[in-house]
């Protein structure tokens, strides 16, 4: 990994006077809400879109969509957020915003091949396209000039080197959405660093579902030390499946939220990985408007990570505050 990135979040977070913030997967239907950010004394110096995989509810996408209207506010920025979690779908609604002629898009690349036609058919319109939280594979061969969010390969392996030093036994990785490249990467980079993984798919739609087939596979392989979701909510789901079962298994997840803070707190969750979405949707609008009004491209030519980071009982504390702001 290029460890430039550092620097580069760094300089970007300094580039703009916006950033003034108090500081992960998603599935389900289709959302389509559209925001004016700014008050009456901002003026409006561009339109954005938001197109991203996510859906109404989750609390992930929660704050990425926050930080996202943060920044529109700060900015003077018009921003539409859509989302749906079918990649033809998810590349309709840039289609969209490209016969809509808006001055930008941040797009999440989830499955990048769905969505790769409609992006180059915005930037073939000369529209600045930034991508954030998924796709950090495939951004740069899309022609996209900047990808705000982590590595999942390298926060996977982060993950699994962590359970080989906590000594773990045998880890069940639990993917929500079959398909989604970010989430095959999280458990593959689990499995790098700490090889005795295995996959374990569910219906991420479905909360009972995902309840049934955790608490099913834990009361029938007993040597499972550790569970790894992949979301906050589907954390929350797996403590009532190691509950249930009565498997002793411990609770790590990617993605936290006010919930796992407090499950965190009260030792029911044992650490998960953030990836600080509220900056991730931050720093996709600021650095469309700092391309539009200042000619600025953030990264030079390298993802801007967001994360990995760990969240547990030694820091959670510092944390909390941010997360009841709904900001972390």
């Amino acid at each position: 990994m290029n460890r430039t990135v550092t620097t580069t979040l760094a300089l970007a977070l300094a580039t703009s006077t916006a950033l003034t913030m108090a500081a992960c997967s998603s599935t389900g239907g289709k959302q389509t809400t559209e925001s004016a950010a700014g008050g009456a004394a901002k003026a409006k110096t561009m339109t954005v879109a938001m197109v991203t995989h996510a859906a109404a509810g989750d609390t992930f996408w929660d704050l990425v969509r926050k930080g996202a209207e943060d920044a529109a506010a700060n900015d003077g920025v018009t921003l539409t957020y859509t989302s749906d979690p079918d990649g033809a779908n998810q590349a309709n609604l840039v289609k969209q915003a490209v016969d809509k002629k808006v001055d930008g898009i941040a797009v999440t690349l989830a499955k990048p091949e769905a969505m790769a036609g409609n992006v180059k058919a915005a930037t073939d319109a000369k529209i600045p396209v930034v991508a954030l939280n998924a796709g950090s594979d495939a951004w740069k061969a899309m022609g996209v000039t900047s990808f705000f969010g982590q590595d999942e390969k390298v926060a996977g392996q982060a993950a699994g080197e962590r359970l080989t030093k906590e000594g773990g036994k045998k880890v069940l990785c639990v993917i929500q959405e079959q398909g989604h490249v970010g989430l095959e990467a999280r458990c593959d980079g689990v499995k790098a660093g700490f090889p005795q993984t295995e996959k374990l798919y569910v219906n991420g739609t479905d909360m009972g579902d995902v309840q049934s087939k955790v608490t099913a596979k834990l009361q029938q392989d007993k040597d499972v030390s550790h569970v790894m979701m992949l979301g906050a909510p589907f954390a929350m789901t797996a403590i009532k499946s190691i509950e249930e079962s009565g498997s002793q298994s411990k609770l790590v997840t990617f993605d936290m939220n006010k919930d796992i803070v407090a499950q965190i707190k009260a030792n029911k969750v044992v650490w998960a990985v953030d990836q600080q979405p509220y900056l991730q949707g931050y720093l996709a609008v600021d650095s469309l408007w700092l391309h539009k009004t200042n000619g600025n491209e953030i990264g030079g030519g390298q993802a801007v990570l967001t994360g990995p980071s760990f969240v547990d009982s030694s820091n959670v504390a510092a944390v909390e505050k941010f997360a009841a702001n709904g900001k972390r």
